[in-house]
């Protein structure tokens, strides 16, 4: 009986554990660091030019921001291709 248990048991410690402890460690990363690295880059960031470009849109150029509805769009394609970087090329995920 013990001879059946023991595929079981090294599957569970070499792929269930040890993808626990990376996601943990990764998590952990991520939890401390980022806001970090956003307290770090927050006075160097500036909202000033982006408002003064945002000012010298046309209205028609408003109209069909507007109209192709940019404002949803542009957001689901940005998170669709970290999305897409994380699934293709960081190798402990897939």
């Amino acid at each position: 009986m013990p001879l059946l248990l023991a595929p079981l048991v090294t599957w569970i410690f070499r792929d269930v554990i040890v993808k626990f402890m990376v996601f943990s460690a990764v998590f952990a990363l991520v939890v401390f660091l980022v806001p970090k690295a956003v307290g770090y880059l927050g006075s160097f960031i500036g909202t000033s030019g982006l408002s003064s470009a945002f000012a010298s849109v046309g209205s028609g150029v408003w109209y069909f921001l507007d109209f192709f509805q940019l404002g949803y769009g542009v957001p689901l394609m940005i998170s669709a291709g970290v999305s897409r970087f994380l699934i293709r090329r960081l190798p402990f995920i897939g």
